[in-house]
């Protein structure tokens, strides 16, 4: 009876994640850091001349894809499960 309380604390104490789950996490960080990385910028050095360059793709398409894609693999890194933790 001893045996089994003390089996079943032993694998109580597992990770919740693997290394691969945390790798995968911190692409998922990284690709969102980018994405607001690539979002600075466009501001005036005058400030009565208006900057155009805040509609650029870069800003304004490019950027939330990158957040996104960074959103999406958090997401699967969070529901990924090795097949050896069946």
């Amino acid at each position: 009876m001893a045996n089994q309380v003390k089996n079943k604390a032993d694998e109580e104490k597992q990770f919740a994640f693997s290394k691969k789950n945390y790798f995968i996490l911190i692409i998922g960080l990284l690709l969102i850091a980018i994405g607001f990385l690539l979002m600075i910028g466009g501001e005036s050095e005058n400030p009565q001349e208006f900057n155009y360059a805040i509609f650029n793709f870069q800003r304004l398409t490019l950027a939330p894809i990158i957040i996104l894609a960074g959103l999406v693999v958090e997401i699967f890194a969070i529901m990924w499960r090795p097949k050896s933790s069946y």
